[in-house]
C-alpha cells in the first residue's frame, strides 16, 4: 500500500501545481496586485479576457471598448464580488447574463452605450447591494421586471440616460433601497409619471439631490421644472384617465361578458327546445292512446 502512496504523490503534486497556476495565471496586458483582483482598467480590450483566474473576486475592467458580455461568461466565477464595466462600449446585456453570479455584490454598468434594461437581465442576485447604470445616454427603457429579486440592492445609479418613463413597479420591487439617483433624465410630467411622481414624494429621503435634483417637461410648453416645484393637484386631470392596461382589461371584460351571454342564450334556447320536443312527444303518445 506505501509503495502505491510513494508512487501517487508525484502526480498529485503535478496536478496541484497545474490547478495552482491555473488559478494565480494573470491575463496579458493585466495587472493582480493580490489573489483575487485582476485589473484590466484602460487596457484598451475589445473583448474581455479569456484566462481570468477561477478564484477573482474583484475584476476591473473599466475603459475599455468592450462591445459585449458573453453569456456564459459568470457561470465559472462564483466567487466574484465586485465587477467594474464602467466606460466600455456595451450595447446590451442578455437576459440572465448577470443572473449566475450569486455573490455579486457591486456591478457598475456607467458610461456605456446601453439602450435598455430588460426583464430578468439580473435573474435573481439577491447579493447585490450597489447597481450603477448611469451615464448612458442611450438607455431609454427599464423593463418593469428589471431588477425584481434584487433583494439586497441598497443603491441604484439611473442618472443621466434617455429615460422619459419609469414604471413605478420597477422601484416597489426593490424592498432595501436606500439611495436613488435619477436626476439627468429627459423626465415628461404627463399622466404616466404620475404614480412615480406620488413614490419620488413619498420616497424623497431616498433621492441623493432631493426632489430638486429632479427637472420634467411639461405637456404644454415643454418647459423643465424642478419636481420639487410640484405636487399631486399638478397631476388632478391624470385621476379619471384611463392607462392603456385599464383599456385593455375593459375591452377583454366586455368581450368575456359577451361570449358569456351567447352561450348562456344558446344553452337555454337548447334547454326550450328539448322541453318542447319532449312536450311534442307526450302529446302524440297520449292521441295514439285514446286511438
Amino acid at each position: 500500500m506505501i509503495p502505491c502512496i510513494n508512487w501517487l504523490q508525484p502526480f498529485l503534486a503535478l496536478i496541484s501545481s497545474i490547478l495552482l497556476t491555473r488559478g494565480h495565471n494573470c491575463p496579458s496586458s493585466c495587472l493582480c496586485p493580490d489573489h483575487h483582483t485582476v485589473d484590466c482598467t484602460g487596457k484598451g480590450l475589445t473583448r474581455v479576457p479569456d484566462s481570468i483566474p477561477l478564484n477573482v473576486r474583484r475584476l476591473l475592467l473599466s475603459n475599455n471598448w468592450i462591445p459585449w458580455i458573453p453569456y456564459d461568461f459568470l457561470v465559472l466565477y462564483s466567487d466574484l464580488v465586485y465587477l467594474d464595466l464602467r466606460n466600455n462600449s456595451l450595447s446590451q446585456l442578455e437576459p440572465g447574463t448577470l443572473s449566475t453570479s450569486s455573490r455579486l455584490v457591486f456591478l457598475d454598468l456607467g458610461s456605456n452605450n446601453l439602450t435598455e434594461i430588460s426583464s430578468g437581465t439580473f435573474g435573481e442576485s439577491r447579493s447585490l447591494i450597489k447597481l450603477r447604470v448611469g451615464n448612458n445616454p442611450y438607455l431609454h427603457m427599464v423593463g418593469r421586471d428589471a431588477f425584481t429579486g434584487l433583494t439586497s440592492l441598497r443603491e441604484l445609479e439611473l442618472q443621466r440616460n434617455a429615460l422619459s418613463a419609469l414604471d413605478v413597479v420597477v422601484l416597489e420591487s426593490l424592498p432595501s433601497l436606500r439611495m436613488l439617483r435619477l436626476e439627468g433624465n429627459p423626465w415628461l410630467c404627463n399622466c404616466h409619471f404620475a404614480k412615480l411622481f406620488v413614490w419620488l414624494s413619498e420616497n424623497s429621503h431616498k433621492l441623493l439631490k432631493g426632489l430638486e435634483g429632479i427637472e420634467c417637461s411639461l405637456p404644454l410648453d415643454g418647459r423643465r421644472v424642478p419636481l420639487s416645484l410640484l405636487s399631486e393637484e399638478s397631476f388632478r386631470e391624470c385621476r379619471g384617465t384611463l392607462t392603456l392596461t385599464d383599456y385593455l382589461i375593459v375591452i377583454f371584460s366586455g368581450i368575456s361578458v359577451s361570449v358569456a351571454a351567447i352561450i348562456t342564450s344558446f344553452f337555454l334556447a337548447s334547454t326550450v327546445h328539448c322541453f318542447q320536443r319532449l312536450s311534442k312527444g307526450s302529446k302524440a303518445d297520449e292521441e295514439e292512446g285514446n286511438d
